[in-house]
């Protein structure tokens, strides 16, 4: 693009712009001469996925902000009414990042200017409200204006179906050509009223509804402490963990109350290094039984428990820790139905399920496709996302798996026991699943392609000394799983190693997923398990950060 052309478009994007703040922001690059800003600002658009929008907040096509924001609703909304759903409603929700509230206005206005009925939530909420209301209210859509566990400059647009579960192909890029399709947004009316703002009646019922994952009777002792990251998650968590009638979590109070700016944490993603180092602080003051943490929009749950062999004496469990935790629980409750996981997490919850005699499947990547199983009890993914109700919410939900785990401990608690013994247990009766992730952050995305390009022309003939005996490239899709961007190796021998390498579909990141099987006579041999596990593990993420010229 000529220097000319960089500013023809720049000066036309600033005429249409609704947000005087980033007109402002626009007009000062343009006029300093700001090219290679401009040039990154105007490199084409953000693209819209399986994830709806995510990226980081500015003026400029490549940048969320009120004009892409506008645009893509009035995609959403010319898709909805290419179905026929003319005149239906479209919910709307959103959490306490920077201009969330005003997407999710113009979204409202939006919907209602092409015909539809829209309905706001009341403030900022956690994502599995929104996922909740959809079905609750018989709406033909939901839209969340969130970014997750993403940096504070970063804000997203998740959109849902009247299923109340996520898009997935081919609707995104149905969606995605009638955004292409807005030529300026002065075709898109948006009226200043129409819409319905909610009262607190859905986050009542769904509160109402999180009682559903509990077992009458239950013990509910455990202790907690809890951190919100700053995000949305505490009051909708404190009122759900009061009804249920656990002792009030102690709140990491200098976490507990929204703030976009996250001033506690280089990253708000619990799993993130340092993120949770004040929730440890606290736990420590308090000697709880075990910490519990959302990240910002409340939709993931982390977990840690009393360990005395780490320092600080408190260990996050991984995702896949908490996830078998959370299928045996069930299990002793005597649940039916599909115990369901992404390809990515551990092949534990398949043989926990093949012990309790209930259905397994696999599925790619996201809630989007674990929630689309047919039959599905239960769903979670190793990055701490968890389905304990399929029935009230389609897609991960922090709220109701932080009372979940909470029961456990408690039920546990009762015997003399704790979530670290239920885990031994687990690893006598089935092996010692062991887990790792191999996660690289980059600025400049050619990276993780070299990486992916680097791995596909010479895939690894052996890890950690162990042969590669099946190289899958996932984007000729199997037998049970469409096409994906992604590598699935499986190694020889007993420990049936497995890796699995992805790019992020919300951050740039690259992303491999390591496991070990090790199998466990009995208890008084894990602690030789885990060093050898521990030790494949380090050996596998050497060679093939090596493969991969990482």
């Amino acid at each position: 693009m000529t220097q000319d052309d960089l500013l023809t478009q720049a000066q036309a994007w600033l005429a249409e712009d609704p947000d005087p703040e980033t007109r402002d922001e626009l007009a000062k690059l343009v006029d300093g001469g700001a090219s290679a800003e401009l040039a990154a600002r105007f490199a084409g658009t953000l693209q819209f996925g399986t994830a709806g929008l995510r990226g980081e907040l500015g003026a400029g096509p490549m940048r969320m902000n009120r004009s892409v924001v506008i645009r893509a609703a009035a995609g959403l909304a010319a898709y909805l009414k290419a179905k026929g759903e003319e005149g239906g409603l479209v919910v709307i929700g959103y959490d306490a990042r920077y201009k969330s509230a005003d997407f999710a206005r113009d979204t409202a206005a939006v919907m209602t200017g092409a015909g539809l009925r829209a309905a706001l939530l009341p403030r900022p909420l956690p994502t599995p409200v929104l996922a909740y209301a959809i079905r609750h209210l018989g709406a033909v859509a939901g839209v969340e204006v969130t970014a997750s566990h993403n940096p504070p400059r970063d804000n997203g647009y998740k959109v849902y179906l009247g299923d109340g579960s996520q898009i997935v192909p081919p609707a995104d890029a149905e969606i995605a050509a009638e955004i292409a399709a807005v030529r300026s947004l002065a075709d898109v009316p948006r009226p200043e009223e129409g819409w319905e703002t909610l009262g607190d009646e859905v986050l009542d019922a769904y509160l109402e509804r999180t009682d559903a994952v509990l077992t009458a009777g239950s013990p509910r002792t455990a202790r907690t402490v809890y951190t919100a990251m700053h995000g949305v998650g505490k009051d909708v968590l404190t009122a759900a963990f009061a009804r249920a009638g656990f002792p009030p979590p102690a709140l990491v109070a200098a976490q507990a109350e929204p703030d976009p700016a996250f001033p506690t944490v280089a990253f708000p993603n619990p799993e993130e290094p340092g993120a949770m180092d004040l929730a440890f602080e606290a736990a420590r003051a308090v000697d709880p039984d075990l910490v519990i943490a959302n990240d910002p929009d409340a939709d993931r749950c982390a977990v840690a428990v009393p360990d005395p062999s780490v320092v600080g004496g408190w260990r996050m469990l991984r995702g896949d820790e908490v996830g078998a935790l959370l299928a045996a629980h069930l299990v002793g409750k005597g649940a039916t139905g599909v115990f369901a996981e992404s390809i990515v997490s551990s092949s534990l919850l398949g043989r926990i399920a093949e012990a309790a005699g209930v259905g397994y499947e696999e599925t790619l990547t996201g809630f989007k496709w674990i929630a689309r199983v047919e039959g599905l009890r239960y769903g979670y993914e190793e990055a701490l996302g968890y389905c304990v109700d399929p029935e009230g919410v389609r897609d991960k939900d922090g709220i109701t798996a932080a009372l979940l785990v909470t029961e456990l401990a408690s039920v546990l608690k009762e015997q003399g026991r704790s979530l670290t013994d239920l885990l031994d247990d687990l690893a006598v009766e089935h092996g010692l699943h062991a887990t790792d992730q191999l996660s690289v952050r980059v600025e400049d995305l050619s990276v993780i392609a070299n990486a992916m390009a680097a791995l596909r022309e010479r895939p690894p003939v052996s890890l950690a000394g162990l042969t590669v005996v099946s190289a899958e490239d996932l984007t000729k899709g199997t037998e049970s799983l469409p096409p994906t961007d992604g590598l699935r190796y499986r190694l020889e021998g007993a420990y049936k190693a497995r890796v699995i390498v992805r790019p992020s579909g919300t951050e740039p990141k690259l992303k491999c997923y390591l496991e070990v099987v090790v199998p466990v006579a009995s208890a008084a041999d894990l602690a030789t398990a885990r060093a050898k596990a521990t030790e494949l593990l380090v050996a596998v993420k050497r060679d093939l950060s090596a493969a991969a010229g990482l």
